[in-house]
């Protein structure tokens, strides 16, 4: 099919809001079930054949181990134990609450039980409303589904792809349900003083200082897809550095700057995953020459860190 086909956020929106939340159910589920991992890698979502999957969990909490995938090819969620048991249901035609009462029953019924600490939306317009009571949030359009993760797919190998240039510490790709969007984070070995007042969340995602890339669909903020990044702590004159392509550029976010190259654009350029890529490597090299990282050391081209192997006689 066409690399990054249109997905304009307008057409979308309303089941855009819809599967966030359900999203962020499921979400919630895996944080209360999984063990914890660095920067909060154990909680985001990867991606599979057919959608979304939480990965397996639980065992460790004294459940069996399960997994929750969303299969946006059938449009049904998918509540499987290691003992081969199954229990899904259709992801159309339900409002959040329908959602959510019909996981805690599919759950209880293969012998699962989770407790979700705060069961209501993290940093979303609701989020004083518990997922049992959003009525609201009942649209979900198969197509803009399925598209939503027809384009997740796509970014996902481009993000591989660029994730094979770095040797050190990185994140894998994955996709944040608090956020919505698909991210991969590259870490240098600096430590940061975050101040006190500083939340958990917060605290643990940035406790090092980090270049992240990604992707999202659009807010009402910023009601459009695009491809980001940005680096914390942002060094000083970060956003005088170039960008490539000539459409991407550098937009303020609070004290600090997001690089960012609209889907629009990147879809419109001779070859949008050159494109993409470029971007990205335009604006690690921005980040890593303001922050003082060695880029050249820490390169890894080719996905091969050893320099024997790199050589054309080891081919």
């Amino acid at each position: 099919m066409e690399l990054f086909p249109a997905i304009p956020y307008g057409e979308w929106r309303e089941t855009k809001e819809t599967v966030h939340r359900f999203a962020q159910v499921v979400g919630k589920i895996r944080l209360a079930a999984s063990a914890r991992r660095n920067h909060w890698w154990n909680v985001p979502f990867h991606l599979t054949g057919r959608g979304i999957t939480a990965r397996p969990m639980g065992q460790l909490d004294g459940n069996p181990i399960f997994t929750i995938d969303f299969d946006f090819v059938a449009h049904r969620l998918v509540v499987s134990v290691l003992d081969g048991r199954t229990v899904s249901f259709p992801l159309v035609g339900r409002s959040v609450a329908a959602f959510h009462d019909a996981l805690m029953d599919a759950l209880a019924g293969l012998g699962i039980r989770v407790r979700l600490a705060v069961p209501r939306p993290f940093d979303l317009p609701d989020a004083g409303r518990p997922f049992a009571e959003d009525t609201e949030h009942a649209a979900y359009e198969p197509r803009h589904a399925q598209r939503y993760w027809q384009v997740l797919s796509q970014v996902a190998s481009v993000l591989e792809e660029f994730a094979a240039g770095y040797e050190g510490k990185v994140s894998p790709v994955h996709h944040f349900w608090h956020t919505f969007d698909i991210a991969h984070t590259r870490f240098s070995e600096r430590r940061v003083e975050q101040p006190r007042e500083t939340d958990p969340v917060t605290r643990e995602a940035y406790s090092r200082e980090v270049i992240s890339f990604g992707f999202w669909f659009g807010d009402d903020g910023f009601p459009e897809p695009a491809f980001y990044s940005y680096t914390a702590p942002e060094p000083a004159g970060l956003a005088g550095e170039p960008l490539r392509p000539a459409a991407a550029r550098w937009v303020a976010r609070g004290e600090s700057h997001l690089a960012v190259l609209r889907y629009d654009d990147a879809r419109a350029e001779a070859d949008p995953r050159a494109a993409v890529l470029g971007f990205y490597e335009s604006a690690y090299r921005a980040g890593a020459g303001q922050a003082g990282w060695d880029a050249e050391w820490l390169a890894c081209p080719g996905g091969v860190t050893d320099p024997q192997l790199r050589r054309p006689e080891a081919e």
